[in-house]
């Protein structure tokens, strides 16, 4: 039988530094399936999963300098930024089984009979219960927070789902090594191991969500591959949920009043955002609409002078390198672009950051009839360029560059912004005046926005993804495939369906619906 090695790469230099594991065939992804379908059982302990989400926070901080060292030698991440996102892991781990313990994700509700009613009501009780195996598809720049022990894997488990990860390309040695762990952990815990496993292979991925002991899939990634995969689990004999993350612009508004107030904050602030983890965050913001004049110019100046001061920055592959320097050319040839700072090649392994620019006009499709839609000279400077082509602004650049937008006042701007599909985040930086709340241009932005994006931010930068209860990473398409999100406290309800007990004897009801409350969890009780 024929076996394709999976290799770790050194993004540094491009070569091979070790063989990890060979690309699972047909046969060993119904394998780990089959296994992690036979221990679901396992996981209805709810004390059981918590303790094991614990055992497993606390095994990968004892493991910190292996995991961070690997990490970093397949991503060029860096130790720092590692270990924060170690941290973060962990931490998602603890949260998780917090909530395991404190059980109001399973939204019991309880309607007392009342024949009194017209209809008459009979006794309902309702909770959640887990869907079965999750497979869950690693992204390529979190290693760690988005991979084998990340958001997606602990939420499923946490939820009482078993896990098959489909392992990145880009750091397998990582995965590997991070699913022994949890795997540790489970054996700690009283688990099977097979609780969670990994493959490896474009195949196996396409193998996984086929699978029809898969019961939801969970992905991080481009909308090529995510959109794939979501059509490949829509066209399952039995379809299943599929909860992607496929791409973002993330776009700023930098209102006139703002510029005036503090345009080199804002623009020192926009490449540290651009340029944070060069460039390969999903929030990155991608697109900045920056009004034009002087106050405009000012803020464009101080980003002039930060990104170039930035140093050159490897990328997690070469393939990314090349179609991030592909996609810059493109946008760069475009009539009407120019690149105050180059965003490009930095060395034979390395990009430089940088920045494109353009007048709102290009982009603003001229059905729509948007006022300052020519340039100053009175043309549009894309004679002979099909106005189309100016779309692949309005797309995700992954990489250390951003666009900058010039526009001549709000209704050009809006008209942008409804070109815009669904993003993760927007950005909106505004003066102290338009912080204080009165109705204005701010308040109609917020309001153009949030149609736009799953988080908006004020006066801040998206790049930093807080794990909370009230986060909510995901949005619109193509920014998320659901309305769920992958980071915070609900993202657990991706795994969990709701089951309603009408009129069962209290004996037969599971232990979290019965009268007497054993398991002391919360409920909503007749709407109380």
């Amino acid at each position: 039988m024929t076996t394709t090695p999976v290799w770790s790469v050194d993004p540094r230099t491009g070569k091979q530094r070790e063989q990890v594991a060979v690309e699972a065939t047909r046969q060993e992804v119904d394998e780990a399936v089959r296994s992690a379908h036979a221990a679901r059982g396992a996981l209805a302990d709810a004390g059981v999963r918590a303790a094991f989400l614990r055992k497993a926070a606390a095994l990968l901080d004892e493991a910190a300098p292996h995991v961070i060292e690997a990490a970093d030698a397949e991503t060029a991440l860096g130790p720092g930024r590692l270990t924060g996102e170690l941290a973060r892991t962990t931490g998602q781990l603890r949260a998780f089984a917090d909530a395991v313990d404190e059980g109001s994700y399973l939204d019991i509700r309880i309607d007392r009979a009342d024949p009194s009613l017209s209809p008459p009501r009979p006794e309902l009780r309702r909770y959640k219960v887990p869907l079965g195996v999750v497979a869950v598809y690693a992204a390529s720049n979190f290693p760690l927070a988005f991979s084998v022990p990340g958001g997606d894997t602990a939420s499923a488990l946490a939820a009482g789902c078993p896990v098959v990860v489909k392992a990145h390309p880009d750091h397998p040695a990582t995965s590997e090594l991070c699913a022994s762990v949890l795997r540790r952990a489970a054996v700690a815990a009283g688990l099977p191991a097979e609780v969670v496993s990994v493959v490896h292979g474009f195949d196996a991925g396409l193998e996984l969500i086929r699978h029809p002991l898969v019961a939801a899939a969970g992905f991080t990634g481009s909308i090529r591959g995510g959109r794939a995969l979501f059509d490949a689990a829509a066209a399952r004999p039995v379809p299943i949920p599929f909860h992607g993350e496929l791409g973002s612009l993330n776009p700023v508004v930098v209102t006139p009043a703002a510029a005036a107030e503090r345009a080199e904050e804002i623009g020192t602030g926009l490449a540290g955002s651009v340029t944070l983890g060069v460039g390969q965050f999903c929030v990155k913001p991608g697109l900045v609409l920056v009004p034009e004049g002087a106050d405009g110019d000012r803020l464009t100046e101080a980003l002039t002078k930060a990104l170039g001061e930035t140093e050159p920055g490897v990328l997690l592959d070469h393939r990314m390198r090349e179609n991030f320097l592909a996609g810059v050319r493109e946008r760069a040839a475009l009539p009407g672009v120019t690149a105050p700072v180059t965003p490009g090649s930095g060395g034979e392994h390395t990009v430089g950051a940088g920045y494109l620019t353009v007048p709102a006009g290009l982009l603003v499709d001229p059905a729509g009839g948007a006022a300052g839609s020519e340039g100053s000279d009175g043309s549009d400077g894309s004679e002979g360029t099909d106005r189309h082509s100016y779309e692949v602004l309005l797309e995700e650049c992954f990489g250390p560059v951003t666009v900058v937008v010039r526009y001549a006042d709000q209704r050009e701007a809006a008209a942008v912004l409804e070109r815009l599909s669904g993003n993760l985040s927007a950005t909106l930086q505004l003066s102290a005046a338009e912080t204080e709340g009165a109705p204005g241009p701010a308040s109609a932005l917020i309001a153009q926005v949030t149609g736009l994006a799953g988080r908006i931010v004020v006066n801040g930068w998206p790049t930093g993804v807080a794990v909370a209860p009230a986060q909510h990473h995901g949005g619109p398409y193509p920014a998320a495939t659901s309305h769920s999100t992958s980071v915070g406290g609900t993202a657990i309800e991706r795994w969990l369906r709701p089951v309603a007990y009408q009129s069962v004897p209290d004996a037969l009801l599971p232990a979290e619906l019965r009268e007497a409350n054993p398991l002391g969890l919360p409920r909503r009780v007749t709407g109380a």
